[in-house]
């Protein structure tokens, strides 16, 4: 058993895939966190199961995608059954590439965990399994936590504690947080289940029938998903199993079940909660313990995975005495409001979804379907839903981080930089806006045409005021990028200043390229010293 240091920087409670994603985060940033969970090992169980495109560009940076990509499955399509298939959905427009992963990945939580720790073990930082947090106790300028090892009891003090212990996770509990919410009347019923020839595996499909409705999700080979609520007639068995579901699969949703082989079976209740706060003093709240949702899009881990992505970069920036510390309270502000949209959003789609009310019902399984065809076909429906699901278009507009100082109006301070194809002029290769923004730290795009002068006063400002944290590159006008002049609005002999945040935010933009009005952003909006 490896010994736990007495003191740490930063402990992580939960070895999930939120607590990975977080430590994976500072170790890309120079900071070696303390990772615990009181497991003994992975999860072997999966509940859940989509990786979004939004996440999957996050793996991007961490080098991650490829490995991700080899082990889930890409599903780019949604069929809709009643009796026979009666709607089908392409999730994209292939004219359109809003992201360099445009679908929803398959992959079992289970595996995306089992990459995370891949990246945690290449970087030297071991998680302390068989560890339980007891009691913690922090103010203003730190926290002295009790875990118990097996049968010994130790303390350790660390500077920063990251709850990722779930739902009920004693993070949260020890800091006397709320966690209002609810849990919802059905019971559900998830079952990996091994099928041969069930044709198209890059299609999602959900089965509509009054007495209820199933989703099946391709996950791997002849590996099948199947999530439902779980019929009248088990919904008050305490010990339902596999065999007691398949006859109401077989004849009722009329699903044809043959030779086949139940790997995973599992029933189970769903709640949507959400936490009085994210931070209380030394303390932060990530993925479930912050707040839980229900399964509806694949909203869940995902959300997790960018409160890491989030809050990861600005602690860092903290612990190195880059920032101020008040760059903290922006986690709260920014990821608190998009949990509550999600809560409120997924929460009536979840509604509708298991509603038995009978007029509900008829709209949900008979008008929807044929009423989305049809407004499928006549809009760029496909565009908006992806931008949604994939979490793309999820946006820090309102934030105080956020400062927009342009006419452009399509794109923000505050939005996703838009992933966007380019010609590198300088090195005659292709790349993206993206993987320009890729290295740790900020990014300061100039986009028009300016001097050579001014490109070399921009690159000498950066070097002796914000050398190792302030990325720079300069777009300037050509047949080939003309695209990305037309996203962000500029019009010929205009430029702009953009400025990325390092989770690929855009946190500054403005029609002007000034040398002190970007200093004056990153030191009074950003908090950064000098």
């Amino acid at each position: 058993m490896n010994l736990l240091p007495h003191d740490c920087s930063v402990l992580i409670v939960g070895a999930g895939p939120s607590g990975l994603m977080m430590a994976a985060q500072l170790l890309r940033y120079g900071i070696q966190p303390v990772i615990i969970d009181a497991k003994t090992g992975l999860n072997q169980e999966s509940r859940a199961l989509a990786v979004q495109a939004r996440s999957l560009e996050i793996f991007r940076q961490l080098g991650l995608n490829e490995a991700a990509l080899a082990e889930g499955n890409p599903v780019d399509r949604l069929a809709v059954y009643q009796d026979a298939e009666v709607a089908a959905f392409s999730l994209t427009e292939k004219d359109k590439m809003l992201t360099a992963f445009p679908y929803v990945l398959i992959l079992e939580q289970s595996k995306t965990e089992k990459i995370l720790l891949g990246y945690l073990t290449s970087n030297a930082c071991p998680v302390y399994w068989n560890t339980e947090l007891l009691d913690i106790r922090s103010d203003d300028r730190g926290a002295k936590v009790k875990l118990k090892r097996g049968e010994t009891e130790e303390e350790i003090k660390c500077d920063w504690v990251i709850g990722a212990d779930g739902a009920s996770g004693k993070v949260r509990k020890s800091q006397g947080l709320s966690f209002a919410g609810g849990t919802y009347l059905n019971r559900f019923y998830l079952a990996d289940i091994v099928m041969k020839d069930q044709g198209d595996v890059s299609a999602a499909r959900l089965f509509l029938k009054k007495e209820g409705f199933m989703g099946i999700f391709p996950v791997n080979g002849q590996t099948y998903r199947f999530i439902g609520v779980l019929p009248q007639t088990l919904k008050d068995r305490a010990d339902v199993t596999f065999d007691d579901l398949k006859p109401y699969l077989t004849y009722t949703l009329d699903f044809p079940l043959q030779g086949e082989v139940c790997q995973w079976f599992s029933v189970y209740k769903l709640h949507h909660r959400i936490a009085e706060r994210f931070r209380n003093k030394r303390c932060f709240l990530i993925g479930d313990a912050a707040h839980i949702h229900s399964p509806v899009g694949g909203q869940g881990m995902n959300t997790g995975l960018q409160d890491a992505y989030n809050l990861a970069w600005k602690l860092q920036g903290v612990i190195k005495n880059e920032f101020h510390e008040k760059i903290l309270d922006s986690y709260s502000e920014e990821r608190m409001g998009i949990a509550k949209q999600l809560l409120a959003t997924t929460d009536k789609l979840f509604t509708l979804s298991v509603s038995g009310n009978w007029f509900i019902r008829q709209i949900r399984n008979y008008v929807l379907p044929r009423l989305f065809q049809w407004i499928w076909k006549r809009s760029g429906m496909p565009f908006r839903l992806f931008s949604h699901i994939s979490q793309i278009a999820l946006h820090y507009r309102a934030s105080g981080m956020s400062v927009h100082h342009s006419r452009t109006r399509e794109i923000a301070a505050g939005d996703r930089l838009p992933y966007l194809k380019l010609f590198d002029e300088k090195r005659k290769e292709h790349s993206d806006l993206h993987a320009w923004c890729s290295k740790p730290g900020f990014t300061l795009l100039v986009i028009g045409l300016i001097s050579q002068r001014d490109v070399h006063l921009l690159a000498k400002f950066i070097k002796a005021t914000y050398p190792a944290q302030l990325n720079f590159y300069y777009l300037p006008p050509s047949s080939s990028n003309q695209h990305i002049f037309d996203a962000f609005e500029i019009k010929e002999d205009h430029k702009k200043a953009v400025i990325v945040r390092p989770d690929l935010y855009i946190g500054y933009m403005n029609d002007v390229v000034d040398i002190e009005l970007i200093d004056i952003y990153l030191r009074e909006t950003i908090g950064w010293r000098k």
